[in-house]
């Protein structure tokens, strides 16, 4: 018998401006000019809170956590095609969307110090709180999307991830249930080229990760993740793809973590200067800003004003985070189930015990 070629693909790349701030008109998303004012004056917060966030890390009034820096365009950019209605599903690295999702950024600043109460978000807020534990939450991202879809609710699901978490089994089995079942899933994973101190090419023999899609029968393509333009484009097309029914998408945002994994990490142990140097010119917030001066929607005064802004709202969040009253000792207890266990209520009734017995209970 002849042998015959079942399946031949291709994987898009799009990029919509040019690392010198320069657009394709014909790929160019529809914007105005207050809404690219709102996506830069993100950017630039977005980047003041986690520089900030460095510094209280570093004097020891929060922990350990994972920046952001350099990667502020692809999940943005993402995040601002999402409605009010929509769902966000995070992973770790996503602080710009907290912010275009209301989330008060003193929460953030909580978690990140250790403080669960920081994850009690305003109710309505339809976003899923910070995750940790790698994949495990595109699950959960299904789960809501094909539970909307049994409703008759058209609205969709953004989740996020990174290159590693495509390694994990939980990627694997979210993408084939939502294609599978048309779920209105975006999967958005932020390449940034390592997974810690693993670089790209051990985690995977494909040439991208936008080719995982072809075997779950969903479409996928590339972004220029530090391209602002082409990831809202990208992400909008996903979202009224999803919305109008037709299915899951997968993007992958090929962007650059230029800070260390998190702040306990070096990354100057494995990659170097040169290659931290070659996305430097590359950087997301200065591509914007060059587009924007070209087009005169930023001039020297209006650049100023905008940093100006940011370092004051940045120091308004952290006043009212350090603001914020200690957890009573019980605070731990009461979030793990609806109802106590029996267990869970000796344990609290032994704690509070124990406490009052020393004199520390409040």
């Amino acid at each position: 018998m002849p042998v015959t070629n079942l399946v031949s693909f291709t994987v898009p790349r799009v990029e919509v401006m040019d690392p010198a701030g320069v657009v394709d008109a014909a790929l160019m998303p529809t914007l105005t000019p207050e809404q690219i004012h709102d996506l830069y004056v993100t950017m630039v917060t977005t980047r003041t809170l986690d520089d900030r966030m460095l510094k209280l890390q570093r004097q020891g009034r929060i922990g350990t956590f994972a920046r952001v820096l350099g990667q502020e365009a692809a999940h943005i950019g993402a995040t601002y095609a999402l409605k009010k209605e929509d769902w966000l599903v995070p992973a770790f690295r996503e602080t710009g969307s907290f912010l275009l999702r209301g989330i008060p950024p003193e929460k953030l600043l909580q978690y990140w110090a250790g403080d669960e109460r920081g994850h009690d978000f305003p109710p309505g807020s339809r976003v899923l709180p910070i995750s940790v534990p790698v994949g495990t939450h595109m699950l959960h991202a299904v789960g809501i999307g094909w539970a909307m879809k049994q409703s008759g609710e058209r609205a969709v699901v953004l989740t996020v991830f990174g290159d590693g978490a495509t390694s994990e089994g939980d990627f694997h089995e979210a993408m084939n249930f939502a294609a599978v079942f048309q779920a209105p899933v975006i999967f958005l994973c932020q390449n940034n080229q390592w997974a810690i101190s693993v670089p790209y090419k051990r985690q995977t023999a494909a040439a991208t990760i936008a080719q995982k899609a072809v075997a779950y029968g969903m479409p996928g393509i590339q972004v220029d993740g530090n391209d602002i333009f082409a990831m809202y484009r990208v992400a909008r097309e996903a979202v009224d793809r999803a919305r109008n029914g037709e299915g899951p998408t997968l993007i992958e945002a090929h962007t650059y973590r230029m800070s260390d994994h998190t702040t306990s990490d070096d990354a100057r142990r494995y990659r170097t200067p040169e290659e931290v140097a070659f996305w430097q010119e590359r950087d997301p917030v200065e591509r914007l800003a060059r587009y924007m001066r070209a087009a005169g929607l930023l001039d020297e005064t209006s650049e100023a004003a905008v940093a100006a802004e940011a370092e004051a709202k940045v120091a308004g969040w952290v006043e009212a985070f350090e603001a914020v009253p200690p957890p009573e000792p019980d605070e731990i207890f009461r979030h793990v189930f609806a109802e106590p266990t029996p267990g869970l209520a000796a344990q609290r009734d032994e704690l509070l015990g124990g406490l009052s017995a020393t004199g520390e209970g409040r």
